[in-house]
């Protein structure tokens, strides 16, 4: 477990969790989040091992963003200690990788796992999905990503949460330097 920073508690500190199966395009938010634009940034970015916890502060805010190594193993410790790493949380941010269609079902099992336990917690957090690498001139790369893959995935997502709880689904990518767009 990472340790706190003082200067980042307090009714002016956020924390937020990004969360996700690996090379899901989580530390590149994180980059995205601290408004780093140099896309040179985000060629050197290597697996994240563990949780990284990165602390910073914009305007009177303070942020406390933990980046999730998303590598089995390491998920398995997460949820396995889930009420420890969620004390102090305002917001999750779920990365599903757009792309890497072969793992959605993988990526949808541990979207269940962890909704089940904030539910098991009792923990009510700002929760976001971000299908992210959603980049431009996609469909004409991977011609298997397209609208209608968004919808399924949507849909497969409303099937796998829970009624009653609150989130949204925003397509992101780096390459509009974090724009998110509102799709749920």
């Amino acid at each position: 477990m990472a340790k706190k920073d003082k200067d980042f508690e307090g009714k002016n500190a956020k924390k937020i969790l990004i969360m996700g199966l690996d090379n899901s395009g989580k530390t590149s938010i994180l980059l995205c989040l601290k408004g780093i634009k140099n896309l040179l940034s985000f060629y050197s970015i290597r697996p994240t091992k563990g949780a990284d916890v990165v602390a910073f502060k914009i305007s009177d805010l303070n942020y406390s963003i933990w980046d999730f190594g998303g590598q089995e193993a390491f998920r398995e410790e997460y949820l396995e200690n889930f009420n420890q790493y969620i004390i102090g949380t305002s917001k999750i941010i779920y990365v599903i990788d757009i792309q890497d269609i072969e793992r959605y079902n993988l990526a949808l099992n541990y979207l269940e796992e962890i909704i089940k336990h904030l539910k098991e917690y009792d923990r009510s957090v700002d929760f976001s999905i971000f299908l992210h690498k959603f980049d431009p001139d996609l469909e004409q790369y991977n011609k298997k990503v397209n609208e209608n893959t968004v919808k399924d995935i949507i849909n497969l997502i409303n099937e796998k949460i829970p009624p009653n709880f609150n989130y949204s689904i925003h397509k992101t990518s780096i390459y509009t330097i974090f724009e998110k767009s509102r799709l749920f």
